[in-house]
């Protein structure tokens, strides 16, 4: 035990003799472990001279599984139904992918989630190309007719990094009121998340609080019955009312022009004016057999903030990005997209 201790003193001490011998090694040491710790730090040192590969830093290390989500939705169903017919039979087509360790699936209302979890040496994108190759060779008549299984995103369960939410300022930058939910909500769901989603190292912007606006149609089943008209007719006409549609092409003149028919909804008349059905040359439109007017979408939540109601959402980062980059990108992101957000008129 002390030849050992007497060893190791020795080579220590030449080990510094060496360094005091020769102090430019030391100094140049010196300056290539603080010139690595300067390009590794988490923090941004502003020296455009040196490279950047920060590590990771995150508040909550990422211990989860690695595993991927598919989403199918099939509104209206019970979890029964899901469960039979959705959720089974993708649960034992999913068994059969390479590298996959556990399967674990919920089903709700209209709504059934799958949980797909692989060996850990599996690569987490190798992972999902091989659920996207399975769910484009799935076997005809598998599923219902319209259901379509989805990927979640590439992220991991501790991939929520920040929360934000939108409120309306004055001039001077004091909260003001006025902004109603769903016009918050409007300006959150096609301005701001999509701004935010070209943010680098962010997989997802998922939408918060307020009401999405919906055109609703409030069918009164009395004045269907008197006209001869059924739920499938208005359907049908509402969604081939909505529509744009090519004509080829009409010469004139030795000119040749497009022709288009132009049928997209701008307004409530719009789909009022719709014709469900013709009856002895008279026909039967949508405000006939129905009121029709703007409303909130049905919703399952709300964001709050202080014991207010507010709109806001949470950026989800990609997997294996650096959060607190993903975090610092946001904020610039945030910054360019500020100046377009328009005020309150």
């Amino acid at each position: 035990m002390s030849f050992h201790t007497d060893k190791n003193v020795k080579m220590l001490n030449n080990l510094i003799r060496f360094f005091i011998d020769n102090k430019l090694i030391a100094w140049l040491l010196l300056l290539l472990f603080v010139g690595w710790g300067i390009v590794t730090a988490p923090f941004d040192f502003k020296i455009d001279w040196l490279p950047r590969d920060a590590v990771s830093v995150d508040a909550i290390p990422d211990i989860g599984e690695n595993q991927q989500i598919v989403f199918t939705k099939w509104m209206g169903r019970s979890p029964q139904d899901v469960e039979d017919q959705i959720t089974y039979p993708l649960t034992t087509t999913l068994l059969g992918i390479p590298g996959v360790k556990n399967v674990r699936s919920n089903s709700m209302f209209g709504f059934s989630s799958i949980y797909v979890i692989f060996d850990d040496d599996i690569e987490f994108y190798w992972s999902r190309s091989r659920i996207l190759e399975k769910l484009n060779s799935l076997p005809a008549n598998l599923l219902p007719q319209g259901v379509k299984p989805t990927l979640g995103p590439d992220a991991t369960a501790l991939g929520q990094i920040f929360w934000y939410t939108l409120e309306g300022r004055d001039e001077a930058g004091k909260p003001t009121g006025g902004w109603d939910l769903d016009e918050l909500r409007s300006v959150q769901d096609f301005y701001v998340k999509y701004g935010l989603s070209a943010a680098k190292g962010v997989s997802e912007v998922a939408s918060i609080g307020g009401h999405v606006k919906e055109y609703q149609v409030d069918v009164q089943p009395d004045k269907m019955r008197i006209y001869g008209v059924t739920m499938a007719q208005v359907m049908k006409a509402i969604r081939e009312s909505n529509l744009d549609i090519g004509a080829q092409t009409l010469e004139i003149n030795m000119a040749e022009y497009f022709v288009r028919g132009l049928g997209y909804i701008h307004s409530i008349e719009d789909i009022e004016k719709s014709v469900v059905r013709v009856k002895d040359n008279v026909p039967i439109r949508i405000k006939d057999i129905a009121v029709v007017n703007v409303g909130p979408a049905t919703r399952r939540g709300v964001l709050d903030k202080s014991g207010v109601e507010s709109v806001g959402g949470v950026i989800i980062a990609r997997y294996g990005a650096n959060p607190l980059e993903v975090i610092n990108q946001v904020k610039l992101k945030i910054d360019e997209l500020a100046p377009g957000l328009r005020p309150k008129s």
